[in-house]
């Protein structure tokens, strides 16, 4: 999902610029009753250029794996349409909240993009069930306690395809970059890991914030103007460091 070309005269430059389905709530940690009403921005950005891209009304953002769905409000982000949600927490537990958006076409890669993120909760001190999937056909599980970690600590996630650990998958790492900070060269913009044999990968976050880990495993046709393309499906989740 992060290479687009272009050519200027003869000049040919590769430029590194991944698309992220990014899923931030107002917190993932509720603690009073002041911050029990959570705002989730969905939005399809490249996150740490903060840069924007238009993202077309998804087909919902759900809670659970019941999938009660959230009302669905039009916005701006970055200058492009975006979406939010907002969802009131009446009790303490653990919650977990994904989008199911539309198949977004990106001509430059010849590709669909399809990708599902979700984000964790936890609501006055409950802990339990964080590691427990939503059952979802591409999915990140959280092996590190996803709402309680500092910058310099180890993310550990599970990558499940159809519900079983997919080995050999590359997943995309960035930061949700609001301290403007400038990375080196482009490709120290999107962190890659892949996963072992177990579908389980690592990353120390280095910095405050929120990060997305984007694990990608292309499956399937879908047509466009009369010709099939592949899709590239991706099992997102963003885990914020203190």
């Amino acid at each position: 999902m992060k290479k687009i070309i272009s050519t200027l005269a003869i000049i040919t430059t590769t430029i590194v610029n991944a698309h992220f389905l990014t899923f931030i709530p107002s917190t993932d940690n509720v603690n009073s009753k002041k911050q029990s009403t959570i705002k989730l921005d969905a939005m399809f950005i490249h996150p740490f250029e903060q840069t924007g891209m238009t993202m077309e009304k998804p087909k919902g953002i759900y809670l659970g794996n019941k999938k009660e769905e959230l009302p669905l409000k039009e916005v701006k982000k970055f200058e492009h349409k975006a979406w939010e949600t907002t969802y009131k927490i009446r009790r303490p537990g653990v919650y977990k909240f994904f989008v199911q958006p539309e198949p977004y076409f990106e001509p430059d890669e010849g590709k669909y993009i399809y990708h599902v993120p979700k984000s964790i909760i936890s609501a006055y001190g409950m802990e339990d069930g964080w590691d427990e999937p939503l059952g979802l056909k591409y999915e990140i599980i959280p092996m590190t306690k996803p709402f309680s970690l500092y910058a310099g600590n180890i993310f550990t996630g599970k990558v499940l395809h159809d519900g079983k650990p997919a080995s050999n998958v590359e997943v995309e790492v960035e930061l949700y970059n609001e301290f403007g900070l400038k990375a080196p060269s482009d490709t120290h913009i999107t962190q890659v890991v892949k996963t072992d044999e177990n579908g389980n990968f690592s990353f120390v976050m280095n910095h405050k914030g929120w990060w997305g880990f984007a694990a990608l495993i292309e499956e399937g046709q879908k047509e466009y103007k009369g010709k099939m393309y592949p899709i590239e499906n991706g099992a997102l989740i963003w885990i914020k460091a203190y």
